[in-house]
């Protein structure tokens, strides 16, 4: 029952996701924000509620190194996803297209991620009340990058020559409340599904740093697939890879948020030390992806291109260390 249980709340996610990148299409369309903003803030923090809500309910299972596992795996398998759907699309090149573009957002997600590695290494004792001082800069940073990505956009679309809206596109009405509904179904039906894959994931006798990483991750990544996927197949590449660095900036703000739901001390200082490789790899592989942004290596391996070859490689050795590690 727990196998049927699963599988149908994934097939309803995957629906609600893809409503999320058809209607983040129209809404980027109608306020012309730019499919990169919708996709690096809108979207990713949409993708990204099950990821917070999957933390929040661990915190209350009091199982932290779920909820650290879930969103420090997460990024790992969201540059795994870029890899994989540059893979697919070879000879459209979309690292090397949308290179400019995500120069700063590729940047202060590996900023987001490096501050909270080093948190995670300083471990400094200092709470306001029941939160820790690192928490609140973490989220503090976040607010300061999005004030950045939007500022440096706003500026890159007075240069833009102004498009028509293509006849046929909904409301933007129609856009926000759809868009709304596809994000209220995943917060509805994410905790049902996260609970079926916590069962499945607890009688296989996996640890909670191991199952967190990976399988909790990567059905809380359904969301980030389909609708990377599904704005590949509208066209909008910018707001596929601007919802898969938004959504790792929007899991490391979500890290931060989640200490206002941990009430036993810091948040950071309880987790595990082996997720500083989590950090870790999640930090080498945005950086990976930013570089492949970037630039201009003609070589292949197997007809693949050598930045996304890498990713996939890294993110798999991880797995196996944190395999024989558990």
């Amino acid at each position: 029952m727990v196998w049927v249980t699963f599988f149908l709340t994934s097939a309803v996610i995957v629906f609600a996701a893809y409503q999320l990148a058809k209607y983040g299409d129209v809404i980027a369309v109608r306020t012309r924000l730019g499919g990169m903003f919708v996709g690096l803030l809108l979207m990713a923090g949409a993708t990204s509620l099950p990821e917070l809500l999957t933390s929040i309910s661990a915190l209350q299972q009091n199982s932290p190194n779920l909820a650290a596992g879930n969103l420090l795996g997460s990024n790992g398998f969201n540059m795994l996803l870029l890899a994989v759907v540059d893979m697919a699309n070879r000879n459209q090149r979309i690292l090397r297209n949308a290179a400019l573009k995500h120069a700063l957002s590729g940047s202060l997600t590996v900023f987001m991620i490096g501050l909270v590695v080093f948190f995670m290494l300083a471990d400094i004792p200092v709470q306001i009340g029941w939160v820790g001082l690192d928490s609140l800069l973490i989220i503090a940073a976040y607010i300061v990058a999005v004030r950045l990505i939007r500022g440096n956009e706003s500026k890159a679309s007075h240069e833009d020559i102004e498009e028509d809206i293509p006849d046929g596109t909904p409301s933007l009405r129609r856009g926000l409340i759809g868009f709304g509904l596809a994000a209220l179904l995943l917060v509805i039906i994410t905790p049902t599904m996260v609970g079926s894959a916590d069962e499945i994931a607890i009688s296989t006798g996996l640890g909670a740093t191991f199952i967190g990483t990976t399988l909790v991750a990567l059905v809380t990544s359904l969301p980030e697939l389909v609708t990377t996927i599904a704005a590949i197949k509208l066209g909008a590449s910018d707001m596929a890879i601007g919802n898969l660095f938004g959504s790792n900036m929007f899991n490391m703000f979500a890290i931060g948020l989640t200490d206002f739901f941990f009430t036993n001390g810091r948040f950071l200082a309880v987790i595990d030390p082996s997720f500083l490789l989590v950090g870790m790899v999640g930090l080498i592989m945005t950086g990976i992806g930013l570089i492949g942004n970037l630039a201009h290596i003609e070589k292949r391996i197997w007809k693949f291109e050598l930045d996304s070859t890498l990713m996939v490689i890294v993110y798999f050795s991880c797995i196996w260390l944190l395999y024989i590690r558990g």
